[in-house]
């Protein structure tokens, strides 16, 4: 059975040097997001939401791996064509 390159391709993404540069983008962003999000929480003036904190890190992640991922299917599209 064959694996898709969808699937090759995500597990390509997620270790490594790409995995490495995901969470790092998930941490700038994700940190960035939150203090604007939640601003009043960082603050002391509201509850922090921690669901909305952790998803909040979530987003970059996976918008980081996508585009890794994307440039991998399109790498092996280029390739197939020559």
């Amino acid at each position: 059975m064959t694996t898709s390159p969808v699937i090759t391709n995500l597990l390509r993404a997620l270790t490594g040097p790409f995995l490495k540069r995901s969470v790092g983008v998930a941490l700038v962003v994700g940190t960035l997001l939150n203090v604007i999000n939640q601003w009043d929480a960082c603050f002391g003036a509201a509850s922090f939401v921690w669901m909305q904190a952790l998803l909040t890190y979530c987003v970059p992640f996976g918008v980081s791996t996508y585009g890794t991922v994307s440039a991998f299917l399109a790498q092996d599209d280029a390739r197939s064509l020559t």
